[in-house]
């Protein structure tokens, strides 16, 4: 077995599958993903430290924060991966730069995890040397993730792109590969703009203003075509945050694929209260961000945002820096460069010397390079957005499996969750249902998502997250789950350590 990609998915993988002595190809020089490749010096953990946590390997309790930061983030990653024996199985600097399938193309995505022989032959580059060597599995697990390896960068008329501008632009990506002593030097006394209002474009405003306290500072630009909520912590007027989203009765107000009529009525009637929580939440957020004030109200509801797993967590005195002039704001829908800085459609000029593109990244491109035809081509079929069942397996692609692609609340909970279902797949636990009734599955859940947020194509399952994780441990045949407490069993929080499998 093979596993590509040694970030949180990858590990979790790695730990779960151990007992089939899979090897782990890691590009890098270390584990973690996006937490060692893609972080700022500033970079901290969204959610509590508690939703972030591997069900068998708890967070340390000395001095550790609630929120972490990067570095202390990867500290728990390594202990892991040392405490569970996962580093023996990974192959560093091993980038996989091709998969070759040499299956029975007849072969569905429901046939046998090992047919006994190779289908899967994978080229590995190593120390970045000329070099390929070949490999071949039985079954490939795609740990990659949606994110970092390959920055999204927009498109511009011709002889208006960054070519003729003279001075400095760089992705976030190229960003976070600095130091702070290099990060301070290249924002501070600049005019920098960030392209972007997403996390990584605040956090990184946030860095700019800092590093240009005093008179000499410059002022940080944020270019904002879309603007999202932000929230600035876990209480809103004064209840904590997962009741209105993450329990199970909270869940009944959202639709789940294969509801039922009952259920469906159900969530019809209660279309109010989920608007109705959605208001009540803008309301404190409107109360306690200055967002009308400097422009920065969505128009789209709340909910929107959570259903798309987009609601970032505004840096801490973002606003005091806002106010003091050190962040503005200019909203834009079309922009492109000019020699001295960035120019908008209503040909007014921003002068810059410093441009960052805090504009995502491309993790469809990225399978797109090592995965063969036709798969290739079948990655979005037939919706536009990658059918997964289970979060998991695509129907039409065999001996293959996707962890770290569908996003959710907690995506470590998440992975770790779904790798223990493909544990349970491949020991033959369970069969996987026909490829039609996979591919029905999926449609469905693309269904729920279109008509629960505008930006379904993030592919999300934020609002149905418990009926999914359900859904999963019904498979490995956890039918009962154990609670705290009465009160935690109707109204608390979910997490995996709450079902029991059945003796």
């Amino acid at each position: 077995m093979g596993i590509i990609g040694a970030g949180v998915s990858g590990i979790a993988a790695a730990k779960q599958l151990s007992h089939h002595n899979p090897i782990v190809f890691e590009a890098s020089d270390s584990i973690g993903g996006v937490w060692s490749h893609c972080s700022y010096n500033s970079t901290k953990l969204q959610s509590h430290r508690r939703d972030y946590e591997f069900t068998d390997f708890p967070w340390p309790q000395r001095d550790n924060p609630d929120f972490p930061t990067h570095l202390e983030i990867l500290s728990y990653l390594h202990s892991y991966a040392q405490h569970f024996d996962v580093l023996k199985n990974i192959r560093f600097n091993s980038k996989v730069v091709e998969i070759r399938f040499t299956g029975n193309r007849e072969v569905s995505g429901c046939a046998s995890p090992f047919p006994g022989q190779h289908v899967w032959e994978v080229a590995v580059q190593t120390n970045h040397s000329d070099t390929i060597q070949w490999y071949g599995f039985e079954f490939v697990v795609v740990c990659v993730g949606k994110y970092g390896d390959i920055p999204k960068i927009p498109s511009f008329p011709q002889k208006k792109g960054p070519e003729i501008f003279e001075g400095k632009v760089m992705h976030t990506l190229d960003y976070s590969k600095l130091d702070q002593e290099a990060a301070t030097e290249l924002l501070k006394g600049k005019k920098v703009v960030v392209v972007g209002f997403k996390k990584s474009g605040l956090d990184l405003a946030m860095e700019c203003a800092q590093a240009n306290q005093g008179p000499e500072g410059q002022a940080c630009t944020m270019i904002v075509r879309t603007l999202h909520w932000t929230v600035p912590h876990y209480w809103i007027w004064g209840l904590p945050f997962f009741l209105f989203f993450s329990t199970r009765s909270s869940q009944f107000i959202h639709e789940r694929p294969d509801q039922g009529l009952l259920r469906t009525l159900l969530c019809l009637m209660l279309s109010p209260l989920r608007r109705g929580i959605s208001k009540f939440i803008e309301s404190y957020l409107l109360w306690k961000l200055p967002l009308e004030k400097y422009g920065l109200k969505p128009e789209h509801p709340f909910v929107e945002d959570y259903a798309s797993c987009q609601m970032a967590i505004m840096p801490e005195n973002f606003f005091s820096e806002a106010e003091k002039g050190k962040i503005v704001f200019k909203k834009a829908s079309m922009w492109w460069f000019w020699n001295g800085g960035i120019e908008f459609e209503d040909n007014t000029r921003l002068n810059a010397d410093v441009v960052v593109l805090a504009t995502g990244f491309d993790g469809k491109k990225k399978l797109k390079t090592i995965l063969p035809e036709p798969f290739c081509s079948l990655l979005e079929y037939p919706s536009g957005i990658m059918p997964l069942y289970r979060g998991t397996i695509h129907p039409l692609i065999p001996n293959m499996a996707f962890v770290g692609f569908v996003e959710s609340v907690s995506n470590l909970h998440s992975s770790e969750l779904r790798s223990m279902w493909l544990s349970g797949l491949v020991d033959d636990k369970f069969k996987l249902p026909s490829v039609e009734s996979m591919l029905s599955q999926t449609a469905e859940e693309i269904e729920v998502m279109k008509r629960s947020t505008r930006f379904y194509k993030r592919h999300c399952i934020s609002t149905y997250s418990i009926n999914h994780s359900d859904e999963i441990c019904k498979d490995l045949g956890w039918s009962s789950w154990r609670k705290k407490n009465w009160l935690s069993e109707v109204f608390g929080p979910y997490s995996i350590e709450d079902y029991a499998k059945e003796d």
